[in-house]
């Protein structure tokens, strides 16, 4: 039996945790980490430390290195996270979960393969409104803070094309910056409102 096994082997052990924003959740082996309530990223490093983010993750979903061959591997919290470990083994509990979550991943490398920066950070502006999005009388409102460089490394770019592309949506009417941090995407697409 593994050292994480007998960690956390009984049901007692196996309950909610939260963490702080910018922490990260610890990697077990041989468990999943299902994500209750907030969001985080998993991400890894090319050889120069250049961040790739792997994913984004929210209510329901599951991540965990189990999940990943990448050998930097870490699960960082973007916001306040409740989550709770489960067994690998259990496959009741994580079959459906762990499709959803290839589902999910092949979604994020479709926007990733996009032509153009700027056809990305639209792309994945659309799924962050699909993902973690709520309606509101103008469209969808995504209550999720994400620095500039942040959506850089989701996107494979540079801080400062991103913050190019925002001021330029903003110019064209495409996004709008709002005084909350929240992303705002019109339903008429391609207009799309976008607060940093």
């Amino acid at each position: 039996m593994t050292a994480s096994l007998r960690l956390f082997s009984s049901p007692a052990q196996l309950k909610q945790r939260k963490f702080a924003r910018r922490s990260l959740l610890p990697l077990e082996q041989d468990y999943l980490w299902k994500i209750e309530s907030g969001v985080v990223r998993t991400l890894t490093w090319l050889e120069d430390d250049t961040p790739i983010t792997l994913g984004v993750w929210g209510t329901g979903d599951i991540a965990g290195k189990v999940l990943s061959k990448a050998e930097a591997y870490q699960i960082e919290c973007l916001t306040l996270v409740e989550a709770t470990l489960l067994p690998v083994n259990d496959w009741q509990q994580t079959a459906q979960l762990t499709i959803q979550h290839i589902q999910q991943f092949q979604e994020f490398m479709e926007i990733l393969h996009s032509k153009s920066v700027d056809a990305a950070l639209l792309r994945l502006l659309s799924w962050l409104a699909k993902k973690f999005g709520r309606e509101i009388e103008q469209g969808q409102l995504i209550d999720l803070r994400l620095t500039h460089q942040e959506i850089a490394e989701i996107i494979g770019a540079t801080r400062v094309t991103v913050t190019r592309l925002l001021n330029e949506f903003e110019k064209r009417g495409i996004i709008q910056r709002l005084p909350q941090h929240f992303i705002l995407l019109h339903e008429q697409q391609p207009f799309w409102h976008y607060e940093i």
